[in-house]
C-alpha cells in the first residue's frame, strides 16, 4: 500500500492520530543546524518564537526570494545578526542563514551542482540503487519550474538525513566514494534554487522510516532568522497495524511545529500531499525537489527546460567558435563544445565507468554513456608515476591520441578524472600559437590528487604541478611523433627520451616513466606494472613508436580492467627501446621516421585507390547486372506474350 493511501486510511479511522500520539523521552528538535561535535547538538532547539504553530492546510505560500538572479541574492538585510546568545551554558558556533549563498558560490557552474548531486546517487549503486532520475517538475504552490532528482538507493533514515543537511558531516567511509566533505548537498541546492525538499526512506530491521527535511534560504531571509533553521518531520510505517504513525524521535509539539513550518514554506500545503511525494519512491530511495531556481543576469531562469524535451540547457552558455567556415560545424558540435550548456552531452561523459545495472535517466530518456578514448585515433598508453622525496605517490596510465576528426577540429586537452569521475574536462595545458598540439586530446584517472571541494578542479599541490608538467611534455612529444599522420609537419627537433640503462629514468618532474609494452602477452591495466619489468628497459636508450593492432582478446582483457574503452579501429603505439650512441643527435632516426611515415603514408594512399577503384567496380558491375536482369524481364514478358498468341491461334482453329 502506498503512503498517501496509508496515510488516507489513518486520516480516516483515527482522526489526528499522527498528532494525538504522546511521547517521551529527551526533548530534541528537528529545525536548526548548527556546527556542534556530536549528534545531539546537530540540531538546536526550535525557537519558542516562532509564529508557524498551527496546522491549517490554507497558510498562505512563502513569498519567493527578493531576488532571484544568484549572484546577486547574497544581500541579507538582518539588524540582529550581531546578537549570538549562549543557551544553558553551552559553547557552539550558529551559523547564518547569509552561509547558505555563499558556501554556494563554490560552484561556479550550475552543471557542477548537479553532478555533485548525481555523484550521491552513484555512490549508492554499492546499497543497491538501479538508477537516478534527473527531470522537470512542477511546483503546485504556482506552477512555477522545478528540478527533481530521485534515486532507489538505500535512502536515509532520520539521523543519516540530519547529518545530510548539516555541515562536515559524511558517512561515506568507502574508498572509492566520490563524495567525502559532508558539504555538496548544500552547496549544491542553494546553487541551483533557493529552496529544496528532501524526502527520503530506509529500511532497517523491517522498520520503515520516512523523513522530510526542508533546507530553504527563502524562508529564511523572509523570517529575518540568524541562524539555519531546518524544519524536518519522520513517520514510522507500523507493519502489523498497516498505518503511518509519528516517529517517536520527537514529541509531539515538536512534530506540530516543524510540520507547520513544512505546509507554509514547501510546495505543499497540506499533510497528506506532503506524503504522497512518498508513493513513487518504493521500499527505500530519495527524492530531491529545488524550487524557486535561479534566474541569470538576462532575467532568464539559468536552467532552460524548453530547448529541447530530452535535454536541461543553460540559458545563452551556447559558445560559437570561431575557426573557418568548412570546419565550424563539427566544432560547435563536438563534445567538447556541447557539455558546457547540455546535461545530457555531460552527464554522458561524467562517469568514467558505469554499471550496466545502472541508468541515468534524464527526462525520462536514459543517457547514453560515451567514453572519450573512443574518439582518438592514433593513440598510445603511457604510464607515468609521480615521486616525492624519492617515493612514488601513485601511478596513472594516460591515454593520448587525436581526435578521429583532426586536423579540422580546434580542440585538444586532457580529460583528467578522480575515482571514476570527471574533474576537468578537456583541460587544456598548452596553449598553442602555430598548431602544436592541436587535435591532441587525452584520458586519465589520477586518484593520487585531490578535487576541491566543487569538484571542477584539483588542489594546487606539487603532485598537480608535476602532473601538468608532465602532461605538456606528453602533448609535445606526442605531437613531435605524430603530426605528420593528419597531414602537418614537424617544425621542432624530434626528441627521444633517454632511460638510464638498467634502472628506472628520473625525469626532472619527480615522476618514474616506463615504456608500455603490448608485445606477446595481453595484460590488462591493472597488471601494466607486471609488463614493465626492467628486462624491457636493457635494450639501450631512447625510444622508437612502432603502430600495431591489438587482437581481440587483448582489446577484451583491457576493456574488462577497466581500461579505456577501444574502438575496433583503433591502433596502439607500441614503445620499443633501440640503441643510440651516447651523445649524438637524434636528427638522423628522426628524419627516417618522417620518411617511414611518408612511405606508410602512401601506401595507404594507394590502398585507398584500390579500394576506390573496386569499389567504382563493384558499382559498374551491379549495374550491368541490373540491366542484365531488366533485359531478362524484357524477353521474358515478351516470351510470354508470344505463347500467349500462340495458344489463342490454336484455340481458335477448327478442329477435324
Amino acid at each position: 500500500m502506498k503512503p498517501s493511501e496509508v496515510f488516507q486510511k489513518v486520516q480516516l479511522q483515527k482522526p489526528n492520530s499522527l498528532l494525538e500520539k504522546q511521547e517521551s523521552g529527551e526533548e530534541r528538535s528537528s529545525n536548526a543546524l548548527s556546527t556542534g561535535h556530536s549528534e545531539s547538538s546537530v540540531l538546536d532547539q526550535v525557537q519558542s518564537t516562532l509564529e508557524d504553530s498551527g496546522l491549517s492546510s490554507t497558510s498562505t505560500i512563502g513569498p519567493a526570494p527578493l531576488c532571484r538572479q544568484f549572484w546577486k541574492s547574497g544581500s541579507y538585510d538582518n539588524g540582529h545578526s550581531t546578537k549570538i546568545s549562549i543557551q544553558s551554558g553551552r559553547n557552539y558556533l550558529h551559523v547564518h542563514p547569509m552561509f547558505l549563498h555563499s558556501n554556494a558560490t563554490s560552484h561556479k557552474w550550475a552543471f557542477g551542482a548537479i553532478a555533485e548531486l548525481l555523484d550521491n546517487a552513484v555512490d549508492e549503486i554499492q546499497n543497491g540503487a538501479t538508477y537516478v532520475i534527473i527531470d522537470k517538475t512542477l511546483n503546485p504552490r504556482d506552477g512555477s519550474p522545478a528540478l527533481l532528482i530521485q534515486d532507489d538507493g538505500g535512502g536515509m533514515d532520520p539521523e543519516a538525513l540530519r547529518r545530510c543537511m548539516s555541515f562536515g558531516f559524511s558517512d561515506k567511509k568507502e574508498k572509492s566514494a566520490i563524495g567525502q566533505y559532508g558539504n555538496g548537498f548544500k552547496t549544491s541546492t542553494m546553487r541551483l534554487g533557493a529552496d529544496v525538499i528532501v524526502f527520503s526512506r530506509h529500511m532497517k530491521d523491517r522498520v520503515s522510516t520516512l523523513s522530510i527535511g526542508l533546507l530553504s534560504y527563502t524562508f529564511l531571509m523572509q523570517t529575518g532568522h540568524d541562524r539555519i533553521v531546518v524544519p524536518m518531520v519522520d513517520y514510522e510505517f507500523n507493519a502489523s497495524s498497516g498505518t503511518l504513525e509519528m516517529s517517536r524521535r520527537y514529541d509531539k509539539q515538536h512534530f506540530k511545529a516543524n510540520l507547520s513550518l513544512l505546509l507554509r514554506w514547501s510546495p505543499y500545503s497540506n499533510e497528506a500531499d506532503l506524503v504522497k511525494q512518498f508513493d513513487d519512491i518504493g521500499s527505500h530511495g530519495t527524492k530531491i525537489i529545488i524550487y524557486n531556481l535561479w534566474y541569470n543576469d538576462d532575467g532568464k531562469m539559468e536552467l532552460d527546460f524548453d530547448a529541447h524535451p530530452q535535454d536541461i540547457r543553460i540559458s545563452g552558455d551556447i559558445k560559437k567558435v570561431e575557426t573557418i567556415p568548412a570546419w565550424k560545424q563539427v566544432n560547435e558540435q563536438h563534445i567538447a563544445n556541447q557539455l558546457h550548456y547540455s546535461l545530457r552531452v555531460y552527464m554522458s561523459i561524467l562517469y568514467l565507468r558505469i554499471p550496466e545495472s545502472f541508468k541515468i535517466v534524464l527526462r525520462g530518456q536514459n543517457v547514453e554513456h560515451h567514453n572519450i578514448a573512443d574518439d582518438l585515433k592514433y593513440i598510445q598508453y603511457i604510464l607515468y608515476r609521480p615521486q616525492t622525496a624519492g617515493f612514488v605517490e601513485g601511478q596513472v596510465v594516460t591515454t593520448i591520441g587525436f581526435l578521429k576528426e583532426a586536423p579540422h577540429v580546434n580542440l585538444h586537452g586532457f580529460n583528467v578524472y578522480y575515482k571514476n569521475r570527471l574533474i576537468l574536462p578537456f583541460w587544456r595545458v598548452v596553449t598553442y600559437t602555430d598548431s602544436r598540439g592541436r587535435g591532441v586530446v587525452g584520458v586519465l584517472e589520477a586518484n593520487f590528487i585531490e578535487p576541491t571541494h566543487n569538484k571542477q578542479d584539483f588542489e594546487r599541490t606539487s603532485l598537480f604541478q608535476k602532473l601538468e608538467v608532465r602532461l605538456k611534455e606528453m602533448t609535445s612529444e606526442y605531437w613531435d611523433y605524430h603530426c605528420v599522420l593528419i597531414g602537418y609537419q614537424p617544425k621542432r627537433k624530434v626528441r627521444a627520451s633517454v632511460f638510464a640503462e638498467n634502472t628506472s629514468h628520473s625525469v626532472p618532474h619527480g615522476g618514474v616513466e616506463k615504456p608500455i609494452l603490448l608485445g606477446q602477452s595481453s595484460p590488462s591495466m591493472t597488471s601494466i606494472s607486471e609488463a614493465l619489468g626492467e628486462d624491457s628497459m636493457n635494450k639501450g636508450s631512447g625510444m622508437k613508436r612502432k603502430a600495431v593492432e591489438l587482437t581481440e582478446t587483448k582489446r577484451a582483457n583491457m576493456q574488462t580492467a577497466g581500461g579505456p574503452g577501444i574502438n575496433d579501429d583503433w591502433e596502439v603505439e607500441e614503445i620499443q627501446p633501440i640503441d643510440i650512441p651516447g651523445n649524438q643527435s637524434n636528427d638522423v632516426e628522426a628524419a627516417n621516421m618522417v620518411q617511414e611515415h611518408k612511405k606508410l603514408l602512401a601506401k595507404c594512399s594507394e590502398y585507398e585507390n584500390s579500394v576506390k577503384e573496386l569499389s567504382d567496380k563493384l558499382a559498374r558491375l551491379r549495374s550491368e547486372l541490373g540491366e542484365a536482369q531488366r533485359e531478362h524481364s524484357r524477353l521474358l514478358a515478351e516470351a510470354l506474350s508470344l505463347g500467349s498468341i500462340k495458344k489463342e491461334e490454336n484455340a481458335s482453329m477448327p478442329s477435324r
